[in-house]
């Protein structure tokens, strides 16, 4: 985007937040420097004005106003509750991502692009009217020439080129920000359009959203909980997508729900095992799971299943992540806040220096009064606000790989709350965690990581006996100057070295070895791997080893 292009997006903008009051905010905040002059060329600037809207309301309204990506924008933000005011985070949540759908026309343009060949060419039938319309894309209802009842997700016309376009204005903004607001250090706002730029982006990629439905369909196989529907690979491009079609109840329809005899209560615990069994059993769980992406399939009443469509957002963990992330959810389900404290040390998400008294206090402050609640009544969300707030006067680094799965977790507590008040996310969830720890921790776990791990165990065992005969060759010889017949200190029968005395390049060896011996025990001890005494004798073993090849002074 050129200069002049720029420019006229900025004055579009500027109207918005004029319109909402936003350019007051921005100069009460600094946010702009000395750019925030340019709104008072604004006649509508020049007069007292006065608005009833709460800012945070005022903030929602102009971003809705500025156009689907921003509307993404402030949805992605509300995610960052660390970093929002709580009545700005609120608001943006509230954010829908609802578009009217661009012309037919369009939509066969590009299905035609991506194939090569007219949509009545390439499916048997394709309805025009969308089925439904956001703001990446929109969905039709088509059929296949075998048969197949399908939907085509096509990308709207020019999207990426306008994705850019806004980008480059929120990196303007954010450059400003960053120059100029106090508070743009702690908030990272250039870090925050960056990690947008990425999700975003990732989600005009439809072959990558296919190979995610691909991915969660397979580790739900068979399952009474929750059905995804099949992608049809052949029938896939960039910007055309085709996967099976499901019919079933929108998840916010209560009214369609009840007329269905839906066992609601189940329906609800059900989603809250979904989400810790995506988490913690298959490291891959959908990250955007509102209501508009929610089905129910009511052909069973008593044991409904969810429908997942739209794939475009998915999460996963490091191992070592969700190893922590699960101790943590077990010691805050039992009120075991200097564990909570503990791990959060540990696993580096605060400072190594921080005191863990402390942190315990500050975290039994915020969940105390929270727990003494009756059950329907807390929020997992709130309690995650509040432990953000208690992480940010520690200096709690943010976490981006847990932005994800903090966003997923608030959204599947909103749709429970929806559909049962009473839901108990602490009872759902304690057991699959409790079983999911068990599974890590226990002998078969043990040896599904030797199994993964064995072509490197392998290849360090064949070379074990070469490694180990170099080092007692050189221990035995000395290193190779002292077998020239070097002189000076360290030789034997050298001035200064009784004899029988070990030279100093033996006892650097002894070190080595020590080291290696004290390796290959923690390894040891780390895979649980039987019997344990193993582990113990070569952790002994190394360590005399290294304290007789210590330094002498």
């Amino acid at each position: 985007m050129n200069r002049v292009q720029l420019l006229v997006r900025l004055v579009a903008i500027q109207r918005v937040l004029v319109r909402h009051g936003i350019d007051e905010l921005l100069a009460e905040s600094g946010v702009l420097g000395p750019a925030r002059l340019l709104f008072h060329l604004n006649p509508a600037t020049w007069g007292p004005r006065r608005f009833a809207a709460p800012r945070g309301v005022r903030i929602r309204q102009a971003l809705e106003d500025l156009g689907p990506i921003f509307v993404k924008f402030g949805q992605s933000l509300s995610t960052r509750q660390d970093l929002l005011a709580p009545d700005i985070g609120q608001e943006l949540a509230k954010l829908q991502d609802e578009v009217p759908p661009f012309p037919a026309e369009q939509a066969l343009a590009e299905v035609e692009r991506g194939f090569g060949s007219p949509a009545e060419t390439v499916f048997a039938s394709f309805d025009k009217e969308a089925l439904a319309a956001a703001s990446i894309a929109q969905v039709h209802a088509a059929r296949l020439h075998s048969g197949e009842d399908v939907v085509v997700k096509v990308l709207r016309p020019r999207v990426r080129q306008l994705i850019q376009q806004d980008l480059e204005v929120m990196y303007t903004v954010a450059r400003l920000a960053w120059r100029w607001w106090p508070d743009a250090r702690r908030l990272r706002p250039v870090e925050v359009v960056r990690e947008y730029e990425k999700t975003i982006l990732n989600e005009l990629d439809l072959l990558r959203e296919a190979a995610n439905a691909t991915q969660l369909r397979r580790n739900w196989r068979g399952s009474p909980l929750i059905y995804v529907p099949k992608v049809y690979f052949d029938y896939c491009r960039e910007s055309v997508m085709v996967m099976e079609r499901i019919r079933g109840i929108p998840i916010d329809d209560l009214a369609a729900l009840n007329a269905a005899n839906v066992n609601i209560p189940k329906l609800a615990a059900n989603g809250v095992e979904i989400f810790f069994t995506q988490v913690f059993r298959d490291n891959f769980f959908h990250a955007d799971m509102h209501p508009g992406n929610i089905f129910v399939d009511a052909s069973t009443p008593d044991n409904p299943r969810y429908c997942a469509v739209d794939f475009g957002i998915v999460g996963s963990l490091e191992e070592r992540d969700s190893r922590y992330l699960a101790e943590n959810f077990l010691a805050f389900f039992d009120r075991d806040y200097y564990r909570v404290a503990k791990l959060h040390v540990d696993s580096g998400w605060v400072p190594a220096g921080t005191r863990v008294d402390e942190l315990e206090s500050a975290v039994r402050t915020v969940c105390e009064p929270i727990f003494s609640k009756p059950l329907k009544e807390i929020s997992f969300g709130q309690v995650l606000l509040q432990l953000i707030s208690v992480a940010r006067r520690f200096d709690m680094e943010v976490q981006p790989q847990l932005i994800l799965l903090q966003k997923t977790l608030v959204q599947i507590e909103g749709l429970g709350r929806v559909l049962y008040p009473d839901l108990d996310i602490w009872q759902t969830g304690k057991p699959v965690l409790k079983a999911w720890m068990i599974e890590q921790t226990g002998p078969r776990a043990t040896l599904r990581r030797l199994r993964r791990e064995w072509p490197d165990l392998r290849y360090a065992l064949e070379k074990l006996p070469l490694v180990a005969r170099k080092l007692v060759d050189d221990a035995l010889e000395g290193p190779p100057t002292m077998r020239a017949g070097a002189t000076g200190r360290g030789v034997a029968g050298d001035p200064g070295e009784t004899p029988g005395q070990f030279a100093p390049g033996v006892r650097s060896y002894g070190a080595t070895a020590g080291g290696a011996l004290v390796i290959a025990a923690a390894v040891w001890l780390g895979l649980d791997t039987p019997p344990g005494w193993v582990g113990w004798l070569l952790g002994a073993s190394g360590a005399l080893t290294l304290w007789w090849g210590r330094p002498k002074m």
